[in-house]
């Protein structure tokens, strides 16, 4: 079987893990009701299916540690309603995608009294979707590359708006060292509003805010920038 199509077994989505608060029965592999169930199950899909495909697993294998993301790296949300997040740690490479047409018909909120809604670690994607914090931040950057493409951030207005920012880094600074192989920490951001907080990304590591584009829409702004080294 060609290389191609070993990574397009690898990457079919029937092999997502999914967010669906509205699924009853929750048997159905790789379902589950919440974001953070999804990520602790996660480390252990890609042996589970190596196991369970018996010969064909050990011979993907080597393609599969090849892949950017590969089977139970990409966790698929579901559109609709809101889906509650609290300070979840994602501390291997994972892929997480808004499940509707466009990132605001899906939603995570981040709970108050949280630091944020999701904490990185690792390599991770974040594409399609919305994010939304009262105080704190909506994306917390320990360590690792962080990719925000088609999102949408947002800070809640409420009169602590000085304690609140869309992104905050600190990468660099040794907290929460990673001990995860890793192309170097950093934050790239494209196609993505940002709205509230007192500034998009607040820094407290070695990492810098760099090449940063907006476009002024009708009724909101969309941002391209990195954050990498000084």
């Amino acid at each position: 079987m060609s290389h191609s199509r070993w990574c397009y077994l690898a990457c079919h989505p029937r092999l997502w893990l999914r967010v669906d608060r509205s699924v009853q029965d929750f048997s159905e592999p790789g379902v589950f009701p919440n974001i953070e169930e999804a990520v602790s199950v996660a480390s252990y899909i890609k042996l589970l299916l190596i196991c369970g495909l018996g010969l064909y697993g050990i011979l993907l294998r080597p393609y599969l540690q090849t892949l950017p993301f590969r089977p139970g790296d990409i966790i698929l949300i579901a559109a609709g309603g809101s889906h509650l997040a609290s300070n979840i740690q994602i501390k291997k490479p994972l892929c997480l995608i808004g499940g509707g047409e466009l990132p605001d018909e899906t939603t995570v909120i981040c709970l108050r009294g949280s630091d944020s809604a999701l904490e990185f670690l690792s390599t991770c994607k974040l594409t399609n979707l919305t994010v939304k914090a009262e105080l704190g931040c909506c994306l917390l950057h320990r360590s690792g590359r962080l990719i925000i493409d088609e999102c949408i951030l947002q800070c809640e207005s409420n009169p602590l708006d000085y304690l609140s920012w869309p992104i905050v880094s600190t990468a660099g600074s040794g907290v929460f060292p990673s001990n995860l192989k890793s192309d170097g920490d950093s934050i790239s951001v494209s196609h993505t509003r940002i709205e509230g907080g007192a500034k998009a990304v607040l820094t407290s590591g070695d990492l810098a805010l760099q090449q940063v584009r907006v476009i002024y829409a009708r009724t909101c702004l969309y941002f391209w920038f990195d954050v990498d080294c000084r």
